[in-house]
């Protein structure tokens, strides 16, 4: 389960004694989600989500995330909003982290998504965007592409633990992406993570979108990469039907649009979303206990994603 703070009823219950949604029921840990602790929380009122904020998780950066949250639910965004207690407070401390009692969303993360869903999502995304087009406040990217040389260094040689020849492999592809990032494309706030999980559907509608603790101010179209690195290919990173990745993209544009420029640049973008999460995995491959509660991702599924996206380039975004 990842759960990294443990929540007992009588903390829990003290908690909610500051809001009005009724009294604690039962709390079960959410084994999902490698960044916060989560739980599902039952009350005589209703369902919902508490999150406590681990380390990779700044309490500094719960304002935006949470004002970024209410300007999407102000425009009918599925997006779960924090809630605040009596005080009007929405940011406390439980157990010795930030934490936050937060709308429970109905539906389910697929894992195998069709075109529909994809279409679906690609769609939810484009009016994420759009709605997003007037929100005020920056972040940084902090998993953006200044940082991945860094990543990679401190990685180093390491690398080849996991599979020999991973850190010439890996150093090639980074000097490549870097050298020919695009440096003029439209920036915009986005969430840039929305993998299948972090997407709830019933049947092919999209009921939800969650998880926005990496959202950031960065490249819009990169946004549209990283999400079609993500539904484009198995867990093991072997591409799928590739009509599921045209039907995210025809989504995207639905929702929003895409310019020349930008569509031009997806098969960089996307190289460049592998190499993010390629570092970020092998980081965590790396430095994770192997007796930790996080179940490690596999880097070599976004190696293989990489391979895809060298080999066909934009055919994958035909």
């Amino acid at each position: 389960m990842a759960v990294y703070t443990q929540v007992s009823a009588e903390a829990l219950g003290g908690f909610l004694s500051g809001f009005d949604h009724g009294e604690l029921v039962s709390v079960k840990g959410i084994a999902e989600g490698v960044e916060n602790s989560n739980y599902l929380v039952d009350t005589t009122q209703g369902r919902f989500i508490l999150t406590l904020y681990e380390k990779r998780v700044s309490a500094g950066d719960l304002p935006f995330f949470l004002a970024m949250l209410d300007h999407l639910a102000g425009r009918g965004n599925p997006v779960p909003r924090a809630l605040p207690d009596r005080a009007g407070t929405a940011i406390h401390q439980l157990e010795g982290r930030p934490a936050c009692l937060i709308e429970f969303l109905t539906g389910v993360s697929v894992s195998h998504p069709t075109a529909a869903q994809a279409r679906s999502a690609g769609a939810a995304m484009g009016r994420m965007h759009g709605d997003l087009v007037d929100f005020p406040l920056v972040r940084a990217n902090s998993m953006g592409v200044e940082t991945w040389r860094p990543l990679f260094d401190r990685c180093g040689r390491d690398l080849d633990g996991i599979v020999p020849g991973l850190y010439d492999r890996v150093g090639g592809a980074l000097d490549q992406v870097l050298a020919a990032w695009p440096a003029d494309l439209p920036v915009g706030t986005i969430h840039a993570d929305l993998f299948p999980d972090n997407v709830l559907m019933r049947g092919d509608a999209v009921t939800g979108l969650i998880d926005f603790y990496f959202a950031c101010t960065d490249i819009r179209a990169f946004d549209l990469a990283v999400m079609h690195s993500a539904w484009s290919f198995d867990a093991q990173g072997d591409p799928i039907d590739p009509a599921v990745g045209r039907a995210l993209i025809r989504g995207y544009q639905q929702g929003f649009g895409l310019t020349a420029a930008e569509r031009a640049a997806l098969p960089q973008l996307a190289k460049g979303a592998c190499i993010r999460f390629l570092l970020s995995r092998a980081w965590d491959w790396l430095n994770t206990p192997a007796d930790a509660m996080v179940t490690r991702k596999d880097p070599l599924a976004y190696l293989r994603r990489l391979q895809a996206y060298e080999a066909q380039g934009a055919a994958c975004f035909a």
